[in-house]
């Protein structure tokens, strides 16, 4: 059978696409190697850490410990079971609204390995060995990425773990090492850290998350440190070797880093293996990632896109879901309006980070006057009420034009309050919003109106 949108993958890209094709009224496919349709963000990945994330942050008390000090806890000793059982739960109820959602919109799915043919027609085969073939016109690619396995590391799921891995752990460590400070690598490092496992963060490179204002950055790597996790930059790994009794991380200046367990979150590849891309003269680079076009979302093969975390940065949920959304839409010929330029990122680290728009070196870079304003959400009634005693939020306007450039976030509900700054940057507004309109009172939202203040008294009333 031949359909009008063939899509590789059932992840956030693939998911949108599939949709907006089928509301476009056209036929699709959905075909996934997975046990369950969802995808890498589904069973591995975005809802999976994030969930892990809340559950954590709800059993151990985090968010109260700012009233009731550090020794604070809601549940006394948390087990793995208690983090699994809540994960299981989500990943259950995500499975269930996307299927219903495909049935909705009379989009089919089918379990299989997918190898193109020719740039009109793939092979699938299913587990148990069936093969046939199917047609297609327009086809997208979104298999998404799997850990980074160096030949050298000795994953074996007791002493050294992967990403996917660290959801299948038996027990909570007793202490951990993480090599990598991207941003899977600090999101775990700080879930266990904030379930009171002692946590080493090992990073080659001189700095962490260098898309990030480096403001914000300082501030977090001081929250880490200040709980107690060691931070080891500039410190490349010689080797990882797993004991019976214990994971050791060799250290190119000779120090050895001891841990009950090592999680390896340094970087992703493309799940490109088995897709035949060179039948069909698509190419990738070292890392699986394959190249488009950034407004199509085009291969080098008209009819066949790509989309999601397989053609790299920023590989986010958000960004990937709307990706896909414009690949189906640029493939039946409808005609978007430019997107704008500015999107959120969002870090679900323990504190969340999110950012916006422009970083102060990037404004510092662009050579015009500029103005910064500052709010820490422990001056807010809010955050007092909540306990929360660290986190803040950094404007940056222009002088010249007074429009808002950047809204960077450190703290408690970073990638909630986001939105507000994406919405004055993307609509143009200027620091007068901040300041002349009125937010409920109390809310960490105020914040904005704190900084706004905080920067137009120096910039003056325009």
């Amino acid at each position: 059978m031949d359909y009008d949108m063939l899509v590789i993958g059932s992840g956030p890209s693939g998911r949108r696409a599939a949709v907006q094709s089928a509301k476009l009224g056209k036929s699709v496919l959905v075909v996934d190697r997975g046990r369950r349709l969802g995808g890498v963000s589904v069973h591995t990945g975005t809802i999976p850490s994030k969930t892990l994330r809340e559950t954590v942050l709800n059993l151990s008390g985090w968010r109260e410990r700012g009233f009731y000090g550090r020794g604070y806890r809601v549940k006394q000793d948390i087990s793995v079971g208690d983090l699994i059982e809540r994960l299981h739960k989500t990943l259950d109820h995500e499975v269930e609204v996307l299927q219903h959602q495909f049935m909705r919109n009379t989009v089919k799915s089918a379990r299989a390995a997918v190898k193109f043919i020719s740039p009109n027609r793939v092979s699938l085969t299913a587990d148990n060995g069936d093969y046939s073939e199917v047609g297609f016109a327009n086809a997208l690619i979104a298999v998404g990425t799997r850990p980074h396995r160096p030949a050298d590391v000795p994953f074996d799921k007791t002493r050294v773990f992967d990403s996917d891995e660290m959801l299948e752990l038996h027990r909570l460590p007793r202490t951990l090492t993480v090599i990598g400070a991207g941003v899977i690598g600090v999101e775990y490092a700080t879930i266990f850290s904030a379930l009171d496992v002692p946590v080493t963060l090992v990073e080659p490179r001189n700095s962490i998350l260098d898309f990030v204002d480096r403001e914000i950055v300082d501030d977090f790597i001081h929250q880490m440190r200040d709980r107690g996790m060691t931070i080891r930059l500039g410190s490349a790994v010689k080797e990882i070797r797993s004991r019976p009794e214990a994971a050791e991380v060799e250290l190119a200046d000779g120090r050895t880093i001891r841990s009950e367990v090592v999680l390896y979150a340094a970087g992703r590849t493309g799940n490109i293996g088995s897709l035949g891309l060179d039948v069909v003269g698509i190419e990738a680079d070292s890392r699986g990632r394959i190249k488009v076009d950034p407004q199509t979302f085009q291969t080098s093969v008209p009819n066949i896109y790509a989309a999601g975390d397989v053609i790299g940065f920023p590989s986010l949920a958000s960004t990937s879901m709307e990706q896909g959304r414009v690949a189906a839409c640029h493939a039946f010929g409808m005609t978007l309006q430019a997107p704008p330029e500015t999107f959120p990122y969002g870090i679900y680290a323990v504190p969340e980070i999110s950012t916006v728009g422009q970083s102060e070196e990037q404004v510092r870079q662009g050579g015009g006057a500029y103005e910064v304003g500052v709010a820490r959400f422990r001056e807010t009634s809010r955050g007092h009420i909540m306990g929360v005693d660290t986190g803040f939020l950094k404007l940056l306007f222009s002088i010249e034009t007074r429009r808002l450039l950047g809204a960077h976030i450190v703290g408690e509900g970073a990638t909630e309050l986001i939105h507000i700054g994406q919405a004055v940057i993307n609509l143009g507004g200027t620091v007068d919003f901040f300041v002349n309109n009125t937010f409920n009172y109390p809310t960490l939202a105020e914040a904005y109106k704190i900084a706004g203040l905080d920067a137009w008294n120096r910039m003056g009333r325009g």
